[in-house]
């Protein structure tokens, strides 16, 4: 049966090859519309999540603020100042902590031979490179003994080092940090992010040797990962700073907490539905040559009403008429588009990636938008096609079969 069903759609695409073959386009249009689309959404997905990389997993980081709102004797406006205290007492009243590391930042002027420039540098502990994943890419990271030994060691970020050393090695040499010399132990790999945090212009050193540049007592930043529901730690957190700060744990403002499973999860959302609204608009372009196929489809039946009258007059059933019609529609979509697919992948291959990241900074072409068509979006794309090939073949087949076969036979 599916053989003769197959013989019988071949053999109408023959006979009216042009419209076919004009049908077709427009299905294949549609459908490579569908698959660039759903391939752009995805792109801009995995560039925009680069620059968000070194925010990934469990982790928190929170910074000083200012009251919004009156707590006992203290009225708002109040500003909050985090210190070495905090440390421990979040680590003696926060159980599901893993690891911390305290931030202490100062804009210095570093200097190498004849050359110098200024950049920021943070003093943190050595498990600052797990919390945050930051990539070394020569060198190693600065180790727990290297913490608390005063040891004055530095890693250079990627800008730091290209404006210093420019193609030279840097590792074993010698910086001047506003005057004080540290031995860089390593280089950090460039990294895609926003000006905000940007680590390419940083230079880590030791917590306990950012001591020599500026007082460490009072901190611009604590970050920590976590082994727990991440709303009870951060909820556990701000309580405890709460205490010992003397603020309301509902002020947000009093200290800024970045949560990276819910922000990050957010902006999963954010894209999430960019994909969907770019997936409606390609089902709306395919959904054009759907129109066009069910037209052909109609004009169809319309020429073969006697055919039809004569297949129910030798006992086709409606059955028989409706999957006759429904697959030379379905013929007419899957070739189409196969074609669109085959038109997709190439378009995706000359065109390559599209501007996202590299528009604000050099060396950015990983956080930029790839055209690449994986399994999902092609999954997606035949689901989409095979609905819109249905519905457009389904009404011309319905109208066939419903014909009554003596009315049939009477159609001139």
């Amino acid at each position: 049966m599916f053989s003769e069903l197959g013989k019988q759609a071949y053999g109408a695409l023959r006979h009216n090859r042009r419209r076919s073959l004009l049908t077709m386009l427009g299905m294949a249009w549609g459908i490579a519309t569908v698959v660039l689309l759903l391939a752009y959404g995805s792109g801009f997905q995995r560039g925009l999540m680069v620059a968000f990389r070194t925010f990934g997993g469990n982790l928190i980081a929170m910074f000083p603020g200012r009251t919004s709102l009156q707590a006992g004797g203290s009225k708002a406006g109040t500003q909050i100042r985090m210190t070495t205290d905090d440390l421990d007492y979040l680590r003696a009243e926060v159980p599901m902590i893993k690891r911390m590391s305290p931030e202490v930042n100062k804009q210095c002027v570093i200097a190498y031979g004849t050359r110098s420039t200024s950049f920021k540098v943070r003093g943190t502990y050595s498990n600052y490179q797990h919390i945050r994943n930051v990539e070394v890419a020569e060198g190693s990271f600065f180790s727990e003994q290297e913490d608390f030994g005063h040891s004055r060691v530095a890693l250079l970020g990627y800008d730091v080092k290209k404006k210093l050393f420019s193609g030279q090695n840097a590792l074993g040499e010698t910086v001047r940090i506003d005057g004080i010399s540290y031995q860089v132990i390593g280089v950090l790999r460039h990294m895609i992010q926003d000006d905000d945090d940007n680590m390419n212009g940083l230079v880590f050193v030791p917590f306990s040797a950012m001591r020599d540049l500026r007082d460490t007592y009072y901190l611009d930043g604590i970050v920590l990962d976590y082994e727990a529901e991440h709303e009870k730690v951060v909820k556990a957190v701000r309580s405890s700073m709460a205490f010992h700060h003397s603020f309301d744990p509902k002020d947000d403002r009093a200290v800024f907490i970045f949560d990276a499973v819910k922000d990050l999860a957010d902006l999963n959302i954010i894209t999430t539905g960019i994909k969907v609204l770019l997936g409606f608009i390609g089902l709306l372009t395919l959904g054009i040559g759907g129109v066009g196929l069910m037209n052909i489809m109609l004009v169809s039946v319309t020429q073969r009403t006697r055919e039809i009258g004569v297949e129910k007059a030798l006992g086709a059933r409606k059955w028989h008429i409706l999957v006759q019609f429904l697959a030379e529609a379905l013929a007419i979509t899957f070739i189409g588009g196969l074609a669109g697919v085959i038109l997709a992948y190439l378009v995706s291959w000359s065109v390559g990636s599209l501007t996202l990241w590299s528009a604000f900074m050099e060396n950015a072409s990983e956080g930029d938008i790839h055209l690449k068509i994986d399994t999902a979006i092609l999954i997606w794309s035949t689901a989409i096609l095979s609905f819109v090939g249905v519905v457009s073949g389904m009404l011309p087949a319905i109208k066939a079969a419903r014909l009554d076969p003596i009315e049939a036979l009477r159609y001139e």
